[in-house]
């Protein structure tokens, strides 16, 4: 379809040309201002419709060609009639000329199309001269007059050219920095997975070593020796592995990660930035899993961070209840929010797939980062098998579910 609008806007150029100048060559109405008849043989007006209309189909595909032509017939209709080319017909034809021209050619063919006409119309000026609009009434000075419209027309041309190539190559270069990306989080799934085998690969020999030897009664040397060295294999090839997976930029210092214990000094320096918050811990999280209790943590950091983003001037409640079987979550708010909240209509079930992203946030002096909103609150109940519900209260603000099943995935 894109194609096809080019070309029949090229053929309605190419007719309205064609039509002008006939009416310049067999008599303009009279009340049609700026239009003056166009002499010469018989022959020569009845092709010259043809002639000067015709090539403004190629205005896109061969502007170069399309502009010599056009000034060859003119040329010629001067040699011919010794008459000024001059009113509508001959300004229209040449101005979108000129257009075409800087818009549709390449900057080395523009500039030497402009070239070209320097000597035409220079032959023109000694045969009678070229008179378009605005430089009709001005004697010997309608050629200079002319020339600068010509010019300026194809400035114009040469400008959107520009502007078109600059935001062509603008969405090429996301569209590379897109496929760059794509290309690596498909490495990065891949990574995964190796790291996945290898370090399932050396627990299970763990596992299987120590499982003989507590059959035994006893672990001789080589078997600890074993167990030490899958131990050490699984560690490195980890650190190695983490550390092709980390974010560019992303800090990789040995600091323990943060778990529920934390939440009291998170809660510190959200006060301190301006966002009221109580916080209630129920049950023993310090039997938790690593895994499980760092999530818990991020998750309330994240839902926390929206909060002081998005909701405007508001109070923030947080309970966490920890038991053997799961971690159950829940962040709420009376804030009014804005229209750029983010919100999961109906989000419950289990967690999966995107949500919606909510950006990076720092709270405080401590650079409290934010993750990725609901998104990243999606993918970290996800990994646990758990589910996650997020959207508005019904009497206003925003509360954020979330339950962490504590055991081993399903």
């Amino acid at each position: 379809m894109g194609a096809a609008r080019i070309e029949l806007g090229d053929i309605g150029m190419a007719v309205a040309a064609a039509g002008l100048i006939a009416i310049a060559a067999w008599g303009a109405p009279p009340g049609l201002y700026g239009t003056a008849m166009i002499g010469g043989p018989l022959w020569l007006r009845a092709v010259l419709p043809l002639l000067m209309g015709a090539p403004m189909v190629l205005r896109r595909r061969a502007p170069l060609a399309m502009w010599i032509a056009i000034w060859a017939v003119v040329l010629l209709l001067s040699l011919l009639t010794g008459n000024a080319e001059r009113g509508l017909a001959f300004t229209f034809v040449l101005l979108a000329a000129a257009y075409s021209l800087g818009a549709q050619a390449t900057l080395r063919r523009a500039v030497a199309g402009l070239i070209v006409i320097a000597p035409v119309l220079a032959g023109i000026a000694a045969n009678g001269g070229l008179a378009l609009a605005f430089g009709q009434r001005f004697g010997q000075t309608a050629v200079a007059l002319s020339a600068l419209q010509l010019v300026a027309f194809w400035l114009a041309g040469v400008f959107v050219r520009a502007r078109r190539q600059s935001a062509a190559l603008a969405e090429h270069n996301v569209a590379l920095r897109r496929q760059a990306e794509r290309a690596a989080a498909a490495e990065r799934a891949r990574i995964a997975r190796e790291l996945h085998d290898i370090i399932a690969h050396h627990l299970s020999v763990v596992v299987l070593h120590a499982a003989g030897a507590q059959a035994c009664g006893q672990a001789d040397a080589a078997t600890l020796a074993e167990i030490e060295h899958s131990g050490r294999q699984a560690l490195t090839e980890t650190r190695r592995l983490l550390g092709v997976l980390r974010e560019p930029g992303e800090r990789s210092g040995r600091a323990p990660q943060p778990g529920i214990s934390e939440l009291p000094a998170l809660a510190g320096r959200l006060r301190a930035a301006g966002l009221e918050v109580s916080l209630a811990v129920d049950g023993d999280h310090t039997a938790l899993p690593p895994a499980v209790n760092v999530s818990a943590y991020r998750i309330v950091q994240e839902a926390l961070t929206n909060v002081l983003k998005h909701a405007g001037p508001a109070r923030a409640e947080v309970r966490v209840g920890c038991a053997d079987s799961a971690v159950t979550i829940e962040v709420s708010d009376d804030g009014p929010g804005n229209p750029a909240r983010p919100a999961v209509p109906g989000g419950s079930g289990p967690a999966g797939g995107h949500g919606l992203a909510g950006g990076q946030g720092v709270v405080g002096g401590q650079g409290v980062v934010g993750g990725q909103g609901v998104a990243g609150m999606r993918e970290r109940v996800a990994v646990f098998g758990g589910d996650l519900r997020a959207g508005p209260r019904p009497g206003g603000g925003f509360t954020v579910r979330a339950r962490l099943p504590a055991g081993e995935p399903s």
